[in-house]
């Protein structure tokens, strides 16, 4: 029996590139009958580039999948991954100034400016209401 288990592990390798059918679908990703028998599991983070909220938005029951093998434990159990057959998508990457991060320290000194701004309004507050109350109990 343990010859026929390691023999079945040996028909998939990481990297291979296989086929299979979902056969159940659970929150954290899916589980895969492949072609050679085994079962595999593609994790919903490895569904899709894009977010993912419910892996049935990308796959369904008895859908037949192609993905890639990217991990097989020392349980021989198998990961595979359709993300890593599909192309990157191009995301807009956000401009920087020439400068090297003169946006960001101007944002930063801003931020300084309106926070001192606050505290002291805050500490003039503080100070008046203290000096009405003095004043009242005289």
């Amino acid at each position: 029996m343990e010859q026929q288990n390691n023999s079945r592990q040996a028909t998939v390798n990481v990297g291979d590139i296989v086929t299979g059918t979902v056969e159940q679908i659970m929150p954290f990703g899916a589980f895969v009958r492949l072609s050679t028998g085994q079962k595999a599991m593609v994790h919903i983070s490895e569904l899709s580039h894009d977010f993912v909220k419910k892996v049935e938005d990308v796959v369904s029951l008895k859908q037949e999948i192609r993905a890639k093998v990217v991990k097989i434990d020392e349980k021989g159990r198998i990961d595979l991954s359709i993300k890593k057959l599909q192309p990157k998508p191009d995301r807009p990457r956000p401009q920087r100034d020439a400068g090297g991060g003169d946006d960001f320290e101007k944002k930063l000194a801003s931020f300084l400016k309106a926070s001192d701004q606050k505290i002291s309004d805050l500490n003039k507050k503080a100070k008046d209401s203290r000096g009405s109350r003095g004043r009242g109990k005289k």
